[in-house]
């Protein structure tokens, strides 16, 4: 293997036998072999379910890879034997420097030890001496920070604790590769952001696989991204361009009408009647050299994207308060989005809603339309246009490309059918930004000093 390489995956699958019952376990066990002296075919008693199949791909040193997928796709599975602590059916597995992983919570602690004896026997399942142990031990309770808990039984310890712990002992390893899985999911926000830092300084060096549901995470940590279903790769490459691929599959089992899947074929929404465009800036551009100049492309249609196709979005457009198309915005200022749909079937609940997002695809803020017409929910019959508008102040941005990702679904926030989703719908760019560090920049009403004299003068 090129030692350029960290993890190379081969043609790796793993399948378990699944039975109905007890007995046919040991039905499995013996009848195969009295059928065969017998001089018959031996009979299974067992179902096949491949939890992996045919997985190949190779990480680089110093990459952070991002492992996504819906619940039963295999992440964990392949996360174990990666680790080693699971044996592969077929194919290989070769690795190249020490790894330490953060699988399932509490995986690794003998619950009835303290978390002191915990911190001493991981480190001797990840090769290092008690010595090495002694060392390091005070530099991890510190980073655990769960006080005289750590002489206590981890049996005692709350979910997060137990992170804490099991994340600082991999911290303190000189690890080549760690393996996170959902490890992040039960930290409190102040233990997220450290291990954030934590990973942020690793990564400059070290290989990291990081298994997530948060997507936002994943685009911001991952410099490449997988994506597998039931089992097989099906997608490889940007964090963004995969997590496309990620949200079409977690709708995918709901996009089906009559037993069909539906494609979505939107045709271009009509622009011939919209006004002119206006430049918003023209009311700003001699009032101040911060300004933050934002130009607006053109939606279009042909963006890639999924639903059902019972109903279809045909425009989406930036405005200005009296209703003129934008073709220019200065952050900080009032703008409204309008989200043209077309109904193709009856939509009884219709739910329209956006996201804004960086180059990187991270969610910089969102919202739909359900908690407004909840209790007054506004149909749209067959043939009828639906025109949902959200107004806003937009914030001000540093220089970049921005999207809105647009969808129209029908149900409830929590269970809904995705009739048309279009990914970056409607582009902007920024052009001249005073907003030097931050996601975005807001505003401030008034910046000032005040100088208060001491009490003892």
């Amino acid at each position: 293997m090129s030692s350029e390489i960290a993890i190379k995956v081969e043609n790796l699958s793993k399948c378990y036998q699944i039975y109905d019952q007890p007995i046919d376990r040991l039905k499995q066990f013996f009848m195969p072999r009295i059928r065969r002296l017998m001089g018959l075919a031996p009979t299974q008693y067992y179902r096949e379910f491949w939890a992996l199949r045919d997985v190949s791909f190779e990480i680089r040193k110093g990459q952070t890879v991002g492992i996504i997928g819906r619940n039963g796709s295999g992440k964990s599975t392949f996360l174990q034997m990666i680790c080693g602590t699971l044996n592969p059916t077929d194919g290989s597995i070769q690795t190249h420097g020490r790894i330490a992983a953060l699988l399932e919570l509490g995986s690794g602690f003998n619950p009835e030890f303290t978390g002191r004896e915990n911190v001493y026997m991981n480190g001797a399942l990840l090769g290092l001496s008690r010595s090495d142990v002694d060392q390091r031990f005070d530099d991890i309770a510190a980073f655990a920070d769960i006080g005289d808990f750590i002489e206590q039984p981890v049996k005692s310890y709350s979910s997060g604790m137990m992170v804490r712990l099991a994340f600082a002992v991999i911290a303190h390893v000189d690890a080549d590769i760690l393996v996170v899985d959902e490890a992040l999911a039960v930290g409190d926000a102040f233990f997220t952001q450290k291990c954030m830092r934590f990973l942020r300084g690793f990564m400059k060096t070290g290989t990291i696989l990081f298994v997530s549901h948060d997507t936002g995470a994943v685009v911001n940590l991952c410099s490449e991204a997988i994506l597998l279903n039931h089992g097989e790769v099906k997608a490889t490459g940007s964090p963004k361009t995969v997590i496309e691929r990620y949200l079409a599959t977690l709708y995918e089992a709901e996009q089906v009408v009559d037993g069909v899947a539906r494609e979505i074929d939107p045709e271009p929404a009509d622009l011939s009647a919209v006004p002119d465009y206006r430049d918003m800036r023209e009311d700003m551009i001699r009032a101040s050299n911060l300004r933050n100049d934002i130009e607006v492309f053109k939606f279009d249609p042909d963006q890639s994207g999924f639903g059902t196709g019972s109903a279809k979005i045909v425009s989406v457009r930036l405005l200005d308060q009296d209703g003129s198309q934008l073709s220019w915005i200065v952050g900080g200022e009032d703008v409204v989005l309008e989200i043209r749909c077309t109904a193709v079937m009856d939509i009884l609940r219709p739910i329209v809603g956006f996201q804004f997002k960086d180059r990187l695809g991270q969610i910089i803020f969102a919202d739909n339309t359900f908690l407004v017409y909840e209790h007054n929910p506004h149909s749209v019959s067959q043939g009828e246009d639906l025109l949902a508008t959200f107004e806003f102040r937009l914030p001000m941005l540093p220089n970049g490309d921005y999207s809105f990702t647009v969808a129209l679904a029908e149900g409830s926030q929590e269970s809904h059918l995705q009739h048309h989703w279009i990914h970056d719908a409607l582009v902007i760019r920024v052009h001249a930004s005073s907003i030097d560090q931050g996601l975005v920049g807001v505003p401030m009403k008034k910046i000032q000093f005040n100088t208060i004299k001491s009490h003892d003068e």
